[in-house]
């Protein structure tokens, strides 16, 4: 499909299979998200209608926001108004 033998796929993995790569290592690898601001985060969530969240999402793109970026924004802007961030 890309031009590309298996025989080909298998030479170009072999150096790093057996862990001889060019390059500094840079540290342990870490899996997931990174911490934000140095804190650890958990996991908020809740149940919607599908409408709803259609329109979340309809409204979080037009912000140029993804659904999770949109919610933190509402999250942190009715705390601020509050004085509770």
């Amino acid at each position: 499909m890309f031009g590309v033998t298996r025989e080909e796929i298998e030479a170009l993995a072999a150096p790093w299979d057996a862990g001889d790569v060019d390059g500094v290592p840079v540290g342990e690898v870490i899996v997931g998200r990174p911490l934000k601001f140095g804190e650890h985060l958990r996991l908020v969530g809740f149940k919607e209608t599908e409408q709803k969240i259609e329109r979340m999402d309809k409204r979080a793109d037009s912000l140029g926001m993804k659904r999770s970026d949109y919610l933190r924004w509402l999250v942190d802007k009715d705390l601020a108004s509050v004085d509770v961030a």
